[in-house]
């Protein structure tokens, strides 16, 4: 093996530690964070532009829903319970032991309807009369079975229940969700 000269040896031995240097300093470079960005300034809506909204917890979605159920059993129906927030979107649906698969929907588009007019469904029922192509509304179920949940007057959900062989024992037990939430 030939000698190296001195000279080569210090030019080698620079090259290999500014390697060495170069690839730790990339890997410490790589694992630092980037300075961040100046935040960009949050624009506040102006006041007297927004409103505030009451819901209903999914607890108590959950209590009314049993009240529901238990109040089926005692009738001795097999019904599905759906309780919608206050912009319709579902909360939850259960379908109780032995419903039918057509009362899991129906129950969900009964709360929906309740709670969009702030009104039981079998009395929107009767508001058809007047005004036939509200049925028309999508996602709207005018059968009896669907009571509003209110807070200070205003709607705050919809509680439907579908399956027992007529509207107004599917409301009855409806109605039994609400009264649970004033418990």
């Amino acid at each position: 093996m030939k000698k190296l000269s001195r000279r080569s040896t210090l030019v080698t031995s620079g090259a290999v530690i500014a390697a060495v240097a170069a690839g730790t300093f990339g890997a410490v470079s790589a694992s630092a964070t980037a300075p961040a960005a100046p935040a960009a300034k949050a624009a506040d809506a102006k006041s007297g532009t927004t409103t505030t909204t009451t819901h209903l917890t999914a607890d108590a979605a959950q209590k009314a829903a049993q009240a529901a159920l238990a109040e089926a059993k005692k009738e001795n129906q097999k019904v599905s319970v759906a309780v919608v927030d206050r912009n319709g979107n579902t909360i939850l649906t259960v379908r109780g032991d032995g419903a039918g698969p057509q009362s899991y929907e129906s129950a969900e588009k009964k709360a929906f309807t309740a709670v969009s007019w702030n009104a039981p469904t079998s009395q929107l029922v009767k508001n058809l009369e007047k005004a036939p192509t509200m049925k028309d509304i999508p996602g709207t179920l005018f059968l009896a079975g669907g009571a509003p949940v209110t807070a200070k007057g205003a709607p705050i959900a919809g509680i439907g229940v579908a399956g027992a062989p007529s509207g107004d024992i599917d409301e009855k037990i409806a109605q039994a969700g609400v009264a649970s939430l004033n418990k």
